[in-house]
C-alpha cells in the first residue's frame, strides 16, 4: 500500500525546459519574456489540465495523484504537446513574416485583427495538429505504439492494452489542441495591438543566412 502524501508536481523544477527545448527551433522568436513565457505557459496548462482530467475521471488511482500513474501520463502528454505548440508558434511567426503585405492589406480594407489573421491562424493550427492526427491515423494499422507494445510484451491482456493506448492517444490529441489553440491565439494577439495594427517589431530579427 502506498503512503499518502501531498500532491505531486514531478516536473515543477524543470517547468521551463519544454519551452527552452522548443525555443531554438523558432526562426523568429518573440521579444522579451514572451519568448519563454508564452510557450511554457501553454504547454504546462494544456498538459496539466488533460492529465488531471485523466487521473480523476478515467484512471482513478488512490490517491488520484499517485506518481506511478501521474508521471508517465504527464510525460507522454507534455512531450507531444510541446511538439504541437512549437510547430504552431513557428508557423504563426514565419507565416506572418512572409504574408505581411497580405495581412496589412486586409487591415487597410477594414478587417479587424482577428479577421486579418484568420488565414494565418488556420495555417498554424493545421501545422500544429498534423503530427498527432497522422499518428492517430496510423496507430494499429501502420505502427504499433510503444506503450501498447510494452504492455502486451509484459503479459497484459491485448484488449486492455489497446484501451489504454486509445485513452493516451485521445489525451495527447486533447493536450495538443488546447496548447496549440492557446499559443496561436495568444501569439496572434501579441503580434497585433488594440488599434488593429500588425506589430512584427515584437519579433526578434531573423538569423542571418
Amino acid at each position: 500500500m502506498c503512503r499518502r502524501s501531498g500532491p505531486v508536481l514531478p516536473l515543477s523544477p524543470w517547468s521551463p525546459l519544454p519551452d527552452m527545448r522548443s525555443r531554438p527551433r523558432q526562426e523568429r522568436r518573440l521579444t522579451g519574456g514572451w519568448s519563454y513565457g508564452l510557450g511554457t505557459g501553454c504547454i504546462l496548462f494544456a498538459a496539466g489540465v488533460v492529465t488531471i482530467f485523466a487521473l480523476s475521471t478515467q484512471v482513478s488511482p488512490d490517491p488520484w495523484y499517485h506518481p506511478r500513474y501521474a508521471i508517465p501520463l504527464l510525460g507522454m502528454v507534455l512531450g507531444n504537446t510541446m511538439t504541437g505548440v512549437s510547430l504552431g508558434l513557428h508557423t504563426l511567426t514565419s507565416t506572418l513574416t512572409r504574408e505581411r503585405a497580405a495581412v496589412e492589406a486586409r487591415l487597410m480594407l477594414g478587417a479587424d485583427r482577428h479577421e486579418a489573421l484568420l488565414p494565418v491562424t488556420r495555417t498554424a493550427m493545421k501545422a500544429a495538429m498534423m503530427p498527432i492526427i497522422n499518428s492517430m491515423a496510423a496507430t494499429g494499422l501502420v505502427a504499433l505504439p510503444g506503450m501498447m507494445t510494452g504492455q502486451i510484451l509484459a503479459g497484459a491482456d491485448p484488449a486492455e492494452a489497446v484501451k489504454y493506448q486509445i485513452l493516451v492517444m485521445f489525451l495527447i490529441a486533447g493536450g495538443t489542441s488546447i496548447g496549440a489553440t492557446g499559443v496561436v491565439l495568444a501569439g496572434g494577439r501579441r503580434l497585433t495591438d488594440a488599434r488593429h495594427r500588425l506589430r512584427l517589431d515584437r519579433l526578434q530579427a531573423g538569423k542571418a543566412a
